[in-house]
C-alpha cells in the first residue's frame, strides 16, 4: 500500500514537472532567441538553440530605438492608479450592493453583472468619444479611465461584505460610527484578502491591455509597454531576435514584481476562487 502510494505521488510529481516545463520553455526560447543572430534565430537544419556568439547588440539596438524609460512609466502609473481607482470604488460599491439597503438596489446590481457579460470591445467607441470630448488623448488619465471602477471588482467585494456577520455594523452603530465610518474602519480592513485578489487581476488585465491604449494614445511619449511591443512587431516582423529582446525588456518589470510579492499572488488568487 506505502509503495502503492509512493508510486501515484511520484507520477503526479513528474506530471506536474512536465506541466510546468511546458509553460517555462517558451520563456526561455525567447530569452535564447534574444541573443541570436537573424539567421540563427531561423535556422532549422541544423537546429540552434544555443546561439554561437551572444549578441547583445539586439538589446541595445532596441533600446535605442524606443524610449522603454517612458513606456515603464507610462505603464506603471496607468497599474498604480488603476489599482487605487479600481480597489476603492469597487469596495464602495460593493458594500453599498452587500450591506445597504435602498431603491432599486437589486436593478442596479443587474445593471453590473450584464457588464460583465458584454465584451469590453463594445464600450471602446463611448469611452474614446467621452475622452475625446474632455480633450484628455494621449494622457495618462486617458489610459486609466476604463478602468476608474471595475464591474469584476464590485462583483468580486459583495461576495466578501455578504459573509461579513451583521453584528460588526451593529457594534459599530452602537459605538457612535456612521456608514463611513464603518466601512473604512471596520469592513474594509476585514476585506484584505479580496482587496489583494482585486489588486492583482487589476494589475495583471492593465499590463496586458492592448487596445485601449492603441486606440486612445497615438503618440510615442503617452504609450504603454503593451502598445510600443505590439508597433516593435510590425517594425521587426522579420528580425527575431530584436522581437525577442524587446519582448524580455517589456516583460521583466511583471516577474520581478510576482518574485517579490508572490505570496500575496497566491494567497489573493486562492481567496478569490479565480486564476490568472
Amino acid at each position: 500500500m506505502t509503495s502503492k502510494k509512493y508510486f501515484s505521488k511520484l507520477g503526479l510529481h513528474l506530471f506536474l514537472i512536465f506541466i510546468a516545463l511546458g509553460m517555462v520553455v517558451p520563456f526561455i526560447w525567447m530569452i535564447l532567441t534574444s541573443f541570436k543572430t537573424v539567421s540563427e534565430s531561423t535556422q532549422m537544419n541544423p537546429f540552434k538553440i544555443f546561439p554561437h556568439i551572444w549578441q547583445f547588440s539586439n538589446y541595445s539596438e532596441v533600446i535605442r530605438q524606443n524610449n522603454f524609460l517612458i513606456l515603464y512609466l507610462n505603464t506603471i502609473l496607468m497599474m498604480l492608479w488603476r489599482i487605487i481607482s479600481s480597489v476603492l470604488f469597487s469596495a464602495m460599491a460593493a458594500y453599498a450592493f452587500a450591506r445597504l439597503r435602498f431603491p432599486g438596489r437589486n436593478v442596479l446590481f443587474g445593471l453590473v453583472l450584464f457588464q460583465m457579460m458584454v465584451p469590453p470591445q463594445l464600450f471602446v467607441i463611448p469611452q474614446y468619444l467621452m475622452i475625446n470630448s474632455l480633450g484628455m488623448r494621449n494622457t495618462i488619465f486617458a489610459l486609466v479611465f476604463p478602468g476608474l471602477v471595475s464591474a469584476f471588482g464590485t462583483f468580486l467585494l459583495r461576495q466578501f461584505f455578504v459573509s461579513l456577520p451583521k453584528e460588526l455594523e451593529e457594534a459599530a452603530e452602537l459605538d457612535g460610527c456612521n456608514i463611513g465610518q464603518t466601512f473604512f474602519k471596520i469592513m474594509l480592513p476585514l476585506a484584505k484578502s479580496g482587496l489583494i485578489a482585486l489588486a492583482i487581476f487589476t494589475a495583471l488585465f492593465a499590463f496586458k491591455d492592448l487596445l485601449w491604449p492603441l486606440i486612445i494614445n497615438s503618440e510615442a511619449e503617452s504609450a504603454t509597454l503593451s502598445s510600443a511591443l505590439s508597433k516593435i512587431q510590425g517594425a521587426y516582423a522579420t528580425n527575431y531576435p530584436q522581437l525577442m529582446a524587446a519582448s524580455v525588456l517589456a516583460i521583466w518589470p511583471m516577474v520581478i514584481i510576482y518574485l517579490i510579492f508572490q505570496k500575496q499572488f497566491i494567497q489573493g488568487v486562492a481567496s478569490s476562487g479565480g486564476k490568472l
